[in-house]
């Protein structure tokens, strides 16, 4: 009877086993079919499909001309320097979307988000503002804005907290960083539309 128990015992636990490996595997073909959708804006090695408005895109490259925008260690750095600058996507992004990303801030850094033109500023808000009573906000470390657009109007979060309830914007256009004051730095660039 002991051998029935162990090989019943066994029999159970390989059914289980594959019952579990098939449903892991049903997960992640429903993760690779969401996927799909979303776009990543930086892939993470390189500044393709990024440029300034004027002048070729940075295909390939990791550092931009004047090297205020580089890609290091998975993240888009833009580096201190004299001026403003902005980097715009080379692709145009109509109807809506979501749009995720994580910026880290040196202290008073300055940068921003473009929304198919119009800013959203991006800095070490507690310091630099507008947004200083952000209670959320993590300084020098990293934080999560969450862009969505429905019918041309952006409501912009950063972890949570409401930066811009209502965001005009126009019905198609690029993405841009800025580059301002201080270091910056984002990852997990994240286009995913919406319907």
């Amino acid at each position: 009877m002991s051998r029935t128990l162990t090989a019943s015992s066994l029999l159970l636990l390989a059914a289980l086993f594959c019952g579990s490996l098939f449903a892991e595997e049903s997960k992640s073909d429903k993760a690779d079919k969401t996927d799909k959708n979303v776009t990543e804006l930086f892939n993470g090695k390189d500044l393709t499909g990024w440029g300034y408005k004027t002048g070729p895109a940075f295909d390939g490259k990791t550092e931009a001309s004047d090297e205020r925008y580089c890609a290091k260690d998975g993240m888009i750095v833009v580096n201190p320097g004299k001026g403003l600058r902005q980097m715009w996507t080379t692709a145009k992004f109509p109807g809506d979307f979501e749009l995720r990303l994580e910026f880290r801030a040196a202290v008073n850094a300055d940068s921003g988000l473009f929304l198919r033109g119009p800013q959203l500023q991006v800095r070490d808000y507690l310091v630099a503002g507008p947004y200083k009573t952000l209670t959320k906000y993590k300084p020098q470390d990293w934080n999560e804005i969450i862009v969505i657009v429905k019918d041309n109007v952006a409501h912009c979060t950063c972890n949570g907290e409401v930066l811009e309830a209502a965001l005009k914007l126009p019905e198609t256009g690029s993405i841009g960083l800025e580059a301002d004051r201080g270091q910056m730095e984002y990852r997990n660039l994240r286009l995913t539309p919406v319907k």
